[in-house]
């Protein structure tokens, strides 16, 4: 979720910028994240009720949780601090997700997720969202591959009357050694499907970004990117650092 918001634009979000890959969590694990994100260059006026972007903080807390092999279910806070308004809660959404079992031995990894929820109006306009999310990601020796060609539909606010919107997502990225990979990663809004905005209404972000693989307990992202259309914030950045926990019996050693 990255969409925008300046004067084109119908919507705003910047809380949890991150292209999914197809795994789950594990069941009996959480997985505890923090989203950071800032925007040093973006919408500097207020648009139908809605607060300027500009020089805004998003943190959102997303807990995670294993159910099966291949199901989970997640839930977000949204927040946002700028001068002038504090600190304040911006909204929730829940996330839940199943994935295609390794069993079948597919090629490509596969799940999809679905997100509904809820955000404050002068934050968003549209109050009341859904997204369903296909995610297919592969690795190739050191590179990876992902892509979230994501639907959204509105459930109450103006953009009610558009029906489907598409949102696609994707990453490429390089393993440079054990520890640390680079890549790029894109996020778009591209309007209603059938109707697609203009290339001046569009929302589309393009980051540069670094994962750093400490442990298969920890997910550190960081990132910069830029908007290069009229509809985007023109420079954002964003980091995320998450945590799993295993909360189930130890399994004692096989002799």
């Amino acid at each position: 979720m990255a969409a925008c918001s300046t004067e084109v634009a119908r919507a705003q979000g910047n809380y949890e910028i991150q292209v999914y890959g197809a795994d789950t969590v594990p069941p009996k694990n959480l997985m505890v994240e923090l989203h950071t994100n800032f925007t040093p260059d973006g919408q500097i006026r207020t648009v139908d009720g809605v607060y300027p972007t500009n020089h805004q903080e998003h943190e959102t807390l997303e807990l995670t949780e294993g159910l099966t092999t291949w199901s989970e279910v997640g839930f977000y806070v949204f927040t946002s601090t700028q001068d002038g308004h504090g600190v304040q809660w911006v909204g929730d959404h829940i996330r839940p997700r199943v994935r295609v079992p390794d069993s079948w031995h597919w090629p490509v990894g596969v799940s999809l997720s679905t997100e509904i929820g809820y955000q404050r109006a002068v934050y968003s306009p549209d109050t009341w969202t859904w997204e369903i999310r296909p995610i297919i990601d592969k690795s190739v020796g050191r590179w990876y591959f992902a892509v979230n060609p994501a639907l959204e539909r509105t459930f109450h606010g103006p953009d009610v009357a558009l029906g489907l919107g598409f949102s696609p997502a994707a990453k490429v990225s390089y393993d440079f050694t054990r520890v640390i990979s680079g890549g790029l990663e894109y996020y778009a809004d591209y309007g209603r499907i059938g109707s697609f905005e203009s290339l001046h209404g569009q929302q589309q972000q393009i980051f540069a970004v670094t994962d750093l693989n400490v442990s298969p307990k920890w997910e550190i992202n960081f990132g910069v990117g830029i908007g290069p259309t009229a509809a985007t914030d023109h420079l954002i950045v964003k980091a995320i650092v998450g945590r799993r926990f295993n909360w189930g019996k130890k399994q004692s050693p096989v002799d």
